[in-house]
């Protein structure tokens, strides 16, 4: 069982988790110096010490494959060669077309709710605008496709990364998005250091946040109509994908609304 793991990365993980919960006690939140300190960076720094030091132990040591891996250019013209311009001869494939609509799909579907749940950790509690967000989101997929890069979506681990850093305004995601850029081309080597062990802590933390056993008590305590497809669509996602998972949780979700007003 313990053949296929990295002893280093699980020290990592477990380790970053432990620190991570208690970073997010009311003691260290009291502190007027401490709480302006992103756990999160902690971790990421934590993650990359742990494994130069993990040099020492082969047994340890994490691999390169199992730490973050970002091309390295030589200088700034190698930099601007990274990026590609598509190859329209494919624009009538059938195969093109199908994963595209899927991608929209899901990446629709994962900014609302992510604009969902952003809107509720909010300390203003304010209400953004889901079309502006589609819009922009369709935007910035265009201009990411020209110039060779992935489709683009609202996160929720980003997203709430900046409210709990202290975000305002958009321009949170502006400036996160710009730091990305700079730290990319100026230090990738740094980057390429730190452990998916480290990273996979921070998501693990910021899922539990989100997925609070106080949620699971409140869905229960409202009956099982909004227990049921509330556990169904959050298993679903998790052994399937979140398309499907979505779909499969809307249906149990109807099938309950439909026998409510029909009774």
């Amino acid at each position: 069982f313990t053949e296929g793991i990295s002893q280093g990365a699980a020290l990592i993980a477990f380790a970053s988790l432990a620190f991570l919960f208690v970073w997010e006690s009311k003691k260290i939140k009291r502190n007027p110096v401490l709480k302006l300190i992103p756990g999160a960076l902690i971790v990421v720094l934590f993650g990359v010490l742990a494994n130069e030091v993990f040099f020492m132990n082969t047994s340890l040591q994490i691999l390169d494959e199992h730490k973050v891996n970002i091309p390295v250019a030589a200088d700034f013209g190698a930099f601007l060669g990274q990026f590609r311009f598509p190859d329209f001869s494919h624009l009538l494939s059938s195969e093109v077309w199908i994963v595209a609509g899927t991608l929209a799909i899901v990446a629709s579907l994962e900014t609302l709710l992510s604009l969902e749940a952003i809107d509720k950790l909010d300390p203003q509690k304010r209400t953004s605008p889901p079309n502006r967000e589609l819009l922009a989101q369709g935007v910035g997929n265009m201009v990411s496709g020209f110039l060779g890069g992935l489709p683009v979506t609202s996160v929720i681990v980003r997203s709430s990364a900046n409210v709990n850093s202290g975000g305002q305004s958009r321009w949170a995601a502006v400036f996160h998005g710009v730091l990305l850029l700079v730290c990319v081309y100026a230090v990738p080597q740094l980057l390429n250091k730190i452990p998916l062990a480290s990273l996979a802590a921070v998501l693990l933390f910021t899922g539990f946040k989100l997925a609070h056993p106080s949620v699971f008590k409140r869905e229960w305590r409202d009956g099982l109509t909004h227990f049921i497809p509330f556990v169904v669509t959050i298993v679903s996602i998790v052994f399937t994908d979140l398309l499907e998972g979505i779909i499969i949780g809307i249906a149990i979700g109807a099938l309950f609304v439909s026998f409510a007003n029909y009774h």
